[in-house]
């Protein structure tokens, strides 16, 4: 007998990048008394890693709870980012319903569409939050219109389009119903949530069924898997039987050794847990995502979709230039072997496999932002490595034709700069789909292209928009090969011997290009130092000392000037790579190579 569970409430919190979701989590836990007065708390407390602080992104989706006048919310905190797209559609399994944060000056953004379809076919509740009602900018009527064109163009049924909206500044910490209301606390939303969201339903006496849609993982127990009881109750010390719905001759028994619910932002331990309930598991060692944990009688999967499929791929290898293993702590490829294939404890998208005969793995994700965090994590963890220029993956269909990952990217960028824009996504094989004019002299272009059109594209974008353009993208689907992309039309600067890099050296070459590098650091031959403006690469000798003569030229005692050089983030390493470079990875710099040093190996190779 299937019943509702009327003191539980279970939401996802989606939106597009940078529309306030996690500041909104903040403002929820700080007003339902989850803190202490007295408590320090940090801002956007939910981003608990270092890089998701440091970019102000949600990487991994995060999952709280509040209690609300004797009512248990379950708050999970899901990515904005496309890259992180396997996150959003795996989480929303464990809710009833979704709050669709929306930024009253950006409105609809691809995000949106994309997290709001994935929540309307799996028919959840929606509330819609319009965010940042208090900008000076903010067009809130505007974008309720296009909130609910959005709703009509994915085929949104009635219930859906009756949703309730809420106005809300999440940094100022109220919402209101309407936009003429008293503005005072988060009291609307909480009763909105309580109010729309239907109650988690199952049958309480039926065998016990958790389906896994996300893994913790934690040194001291190892994998942790987070779930909702969908029908029975789950006790420690229960034996029961893990089954896969995609993996029909899976069966194994373990036993529950300890369960915890959430509250704030702890897991407590908890004897047993019911319907409806959000729960962690720790020790089941394999535990994976989409696995369902059920009674040892009666062993039923529950139906989970298949995660996406990643689109690039890059090579990690053992560093093995001649400054290897001078600045890292681990640099073999047993250590990096671990490290990679240990990521995949908690990052489904991602896949790894060894390349054969060499020290290096071909690591394939979901898009160039998911693997940059990959290597900035390793890095900081004391890890050395070279990592190749991202590839795209690519398909074979029944009749033998290649086909490519399609995005669909949308350029929000100032009027002057259009035109520029749209020559560039055209020779990277774009197809202008449409063009329409936004607020405050902007343009929204919508193009089609091949994901590897956008590879090393940002960089570019940022500076031909001088910095204002806004780039997003959704991955389409796969269509035929489209045709060559010239990447780089700028060669590079290598430099012709080891050494250090001497001011004298450096003055001379800079004549030649934009340098990467200052007078002081090592060098070796086959680095790339610069950049040349033309196709051609060209050595330089940037450890060339002057020749002391015993006659004083008159111009010898002026300084030489050095041109500042360019340093190069990881991002833009990753983007400036060609096919024949390395990008050497260490805890303390970056360093752009090419894969054959020996510059008569070289010479050799390109003329084959």
């Amino acid at each position: 007998m299937r019943t509702k569970r009327e003191d539980v409430r279970n939401i996802a919190i989606i939106a597009h990048v940078d529309h306030g979701k996690t500041t909104l989590v903040d403002q929820l836990l700080k007003q339902s008394g989850t803190f202490r007065a007295n408590q320090e708390v940090a801002e956007r407390v939910m981003d608990s890693n270092d890089i998701e602080r440091e970019r102000g992104i949600t990487i991994l989706s995060k999952n709280t709870a509040i209690n609300y006048n004797g009512t248990k919310i379950n708050i999970i905190d899901t990515p904005g980012h496309a890259d992180f797209g396997g996150e959003v559609e795996r989480v929303l399994k464990m809710v009833n319903g979704v709050v669709l944060v929306v930024d009253a000056y950006e409105g609809v953004m691809p995000q949106t569409k994309f997290v709001l379809q994935k929540a309307l076919e799996l028919d959840l509740s929606v509330i819609v939050c319009i965010n940042k009602i208090d900008r000076p900018e903010a067009r809130p009527q505007e974008v309720i219109d296009e909130i609910l064109e959005l709703f009509i163009d994915l085929d949104a049924n009635d219930d859906q389009l009756d949703c309730p909206f809420v106005f809300a500044s999440a940094k100022s910490g109220f919402a209101v119903l309407d936009l003429d209301d008293e503005r005072k606390d988060m009291t609307p939303l909480f009763e909105t949530i309580i109010n729309s969201i239907p109650a988690p339903e199952g049958d309480p006496d039926a065998p016990t069924q958790v389906l896994i849609s996300t893994i913790d993982y934690n040194d001291y127990v190892g994998r942790i898997g987070v779930g909702k009881v969908d029908n029975g109750s789950i006790k420690v010390n229960q034996e029961v039987m893990l089954v896969n719905h995609h993996d029909p001759d899976f069966r194994k028994r373990v036993k529950i050794n300890k369960l915890y619910e959430f509250e704030g932002l702890n897991k407590i331990e908890v004897n047993e847990a019911k319907i409806g309930s959000i729960v962690a598991i720790s020790g089941i060692p394999d535990i994976r995502i989409g696995d369902t944990i059920c009674s040892v009688d009666n062993p039923e999967a529950i139906p989970f979709q298949k995660i996406s499929e990643p689109t690039l791929s890059m090579d990690f290898m053992v560093n093995d230039s001649p400054l290897a293993g001078q600045e890292g702590k681990f640099v073999t490829s047993r250590h990096i072997r671990d490290r990679l294939f240990r990521e995949l404890n908690t990052d489904v998208s991602l896949r790894v496999e060894e390349n054969e005969g060499m020290d290096s793995f071909k690591v394939s994700g979901r898009g160039e932002l998911h693997l940059s965090v990959l290597i900035e994590n390793m890095r900081r963890e004391g890890f050395e490595f070279a990592v190749s220029k991202a590839e795209v993956l690519y398909h074979y269909d029944e009749r033998g034709r290649k086909l490519e990952p399609i995005e669909l990217a949308y350029v929000d960028v100032p009027e002057e700069f259009s035109g520029n824009v749209i020559q560039k996504l055209s020779q990277r094989k774009g197809e202008l789909l449409g063009m329409t004019p936004i607020n405050g002299g902007y343009t929204r272009l919508q193009f089609s292209i091949p994901s590897r059109g956008l590879i090393g594209y940002r960089g570019e974008f940022m500076t031909d928009t001088k910095g204002n353009g806004i780039l997003n993208t959704s991955f389409e689907g796969y269509e035929e090969y489209k045709g060559d992309i010239q990447y780089r039309k700028q060669g590079s600067l290598i430099a012709y011997e080891s050494g250090e890099a001497i001011t004298y050296g450096l003055f001379n070459a800079q004549e030649r290009g934009q340098l990467f590098i200052g007078p002081g650091e090592k060098v070796y031959a086959g680095m790339i130092v610069g950049e040349n403006p033309r196709a051609e690469d060209i050595e330089v000798n940037v450890c060339k000392t002057k020749h002391l003569t015993n006659t004083r030229s008159s111009s010898s005692d002026e300084a030489l000037r050095l041109v500042p050089p360019k340093i190069l983030s990881l991002e833009q390493a990753l983007d400036y790579i060609d096919t024949d470079e390395l990008l050497e990875v260490t805890p303390k710099s970056l360093r752009i190579r090419k894969k054959i040093l020996d510059s008569t190996q070289r010479y050799r190779a390109n003329r084959k």
